[in-house]
């Protein structure tokens, strides 16, 4: 797979907003915390977002930065929440994921460093990407209650 991004991140990049793991778990629910910060990934076909099909826009669970529009999402067939490009370039930040014996580009959210999931080269026209997300890194506004 070619390099998607050229924003490799370390352990120890610091993000405009950042929360001690105490702060973290007292403003999520256990299954956001484990995906948005311990990089754990729900089971397939779990979430509602994954066939939400209003106009609106996800974001982040975390920290409520805008991440993805609904009119760049798309069904994938895959159970997860899947979208051809973020809502702008520097939403959403990427690294390399090594673990489960393979190598993936892992995303997270540019504001909060939250994980989202992961991005494929699988997707449809017009970027060939799929954004595999987690639904419990993600928050949904409807168009009609977007400020």
């Amino acid at each position: 797979m070619k390099k998607l991004f050229s924003t490799a991140k370390t352990t120890d990049e610091r993000f405009p907003v950042e929360k001690t793991p105490e702060e973290w778990r007292a403003a999520l629910g256990p299954a956001q915390y484990a995906v948005l910060r311990d990089h754990a990934t729900e089971r397939a076909g779990t979430s509602p977002l994954n066939v939400e099909k209003r106009s609106g826009v996800f974001c982040c669970a975390g920290c409520g930065a805008p991440l993805f529009s609904s009119a760049t999402k798309f069904e994938s067939g895959t159970g997860w929440p899947s979208f051809f490009a973020p809502i702008a370039e520097n939403a959403v930040g990427a690294r390399e994921d090594r673990s489960l014996f393979m190598t993936r580009t892992e995303t997270h959210c540019a504001r909060c460093g939250g994980h989202l999931g992961h991005v494929f080269e699988d997707g449809p026209a017009p970027t060939g990407l799929r954004y595999c997300m987690n639904g419990a890194a993600l928050a949904f506004t409807p168009q009609d209650e977007e400020k």
